[in-house]
């Protein structure tokens, strides 16, 4: 076993901000969306993951309603000076499972942030995130809360979700911001619109979620709404359902070539792939690709070690314009939506 923090390349996120692991965890299927969780295993990942040098672990209120914070609160009381711990507010949900509402008001960022540290069991989260927009909030107000929380001791370092370039740039004039963490990968590119040129002009570091297409870009869906367990989210997501989830499967053969000439994994090159498409934006990345095995968390801490040639980048390229179905079935919430 390697000595935590060893393996993989280091860097700031943002200026002035924590040094971590080139590779961060998304911990959000471990409580909830992703099906059924074996405790034991995503205990062991998370383990793993300080092995591997990955120190970035990434939660938010809304996973499991609060459950994955409090499920994560063990590991980090045990692991605090060895991780750098996000967590995010602005999804509002209830007693009503299908509700989902967006909250930026200032009473609920404080309402918030007081119940993430009481559930994860800290007096300061490291970095804390809008997790989503609500345009009618302005970000004199929102931001302005948020930057009350650092004044205050207890948060160190602002992010925001899935914004453009425009909020970006408007929200950091308020304070600044650490980190944008939007949804980018071989499947998902809008943030190149205006988010990563933003991200790169502020010295914003870049988190993308999702990096491994919620998993299809592994590979493991040859039949994505067949393959998928039972309360598995994705079955109603559009990439992997009926038609479209054919046809995306079909977009993958230039991932498989790729990976049999690294002797990688299809996983690996689509994270390789966000790690040098970020350099080409000038942007520092640190993607979080999440999994509940430490295999797979150790599978992936190898791909930052995997350069892709010119010509394979352009193999890889036309995948994302060739994608079948939008990334949610309600995309009113994501920055594509406010792009003009």
């Amino acid at each position: 076993m390697t000595e935590h923090g060893t393996t993989i390349d280091r860097v700031a996120l943002g200026k002035g901000g924590p040094q971590v692991g080139v590779q961060g965890l998304g911990c959000m299927g471990m409580s909830e969306f992703y099906g059924d969780t074996d405790e034991a295993a995503a205990r062991a990942t998370l383990e793993a993951a300080l092995d591997a040098g990955v120190t970035l672990i990434d939660t938010a209120d809304v996973y499991g309603r609060g459950r994955n914070e409090e499920f994560l609160a063990p590991f980090v009381a045990a692991h605090r000076d060895g991780i750098t711990l996000a967590t995010k507010f602005a999804i509002e949900r209830t007693d009503d499972p299908h509700y989902r509402g967006i909250r930026n008001d200032r009473a609920y960022v404080r309402r918030a942030v007081e119940d993430s540290l009481r559930r994860l069991g800290v007096d300061v989260i490291d970095l804390y995130y809008m997790h989503r927009r609500d345009p009618a909030v302005p970000f004199a107000e929102s931001v302005g809360a948020m930057a009350e929380l650092v004044s205050e001791g207890k948060v160190r370092h602002l992010g925001l979700s899935e914004v453009t370039g425009a909020e970006l740039r408007e929200a950091h004039a308020v304070h600044p911001i650490a980190a944008l963490q939007s949804e980018w990968s071989l499947f998902s590119r809008d943030v190149e619109r205006s988010a990563a040129g933003a991200a790169a002009e502020l010295g914003v570091a870049f988190v993308p979620y999702s990096p491994l297409g919620r998993g299809f870009l592994t590979g493991a869906f040859a039949d994505a709404g067949k393959d998928l367990p039972a309360g598995d989210f994705r079955a109603y997501q559009p990439r992997f359902t009926g038609d479209n989830a054919k046809a995306n499967a079909e977009l993958l053969d230039p991932v498989r070539e790729v990976a049999r000439a690294h002797g990688a994994t299809p996983a690996q090159i689509a994270l390789a792939w966000v790690q040098q498409r970020a350099a080409v934006h000038g942007l520092t990345v640190v993607p979080i690709p999440g999994t509940r095995r430490p295999e797979r968390l150790a599978e992936n801490a190898a791909a930052t070690r995997i350069t892709l040639t010119e010509a394979e980048l352009a193999l890889l390229e036309p995948i994302a314009g060739r994608v079948a179905g939008d990334r949610y079935p309600d995309m009113s919430s994501t920055s594509a939506a406010r792009e003009g």
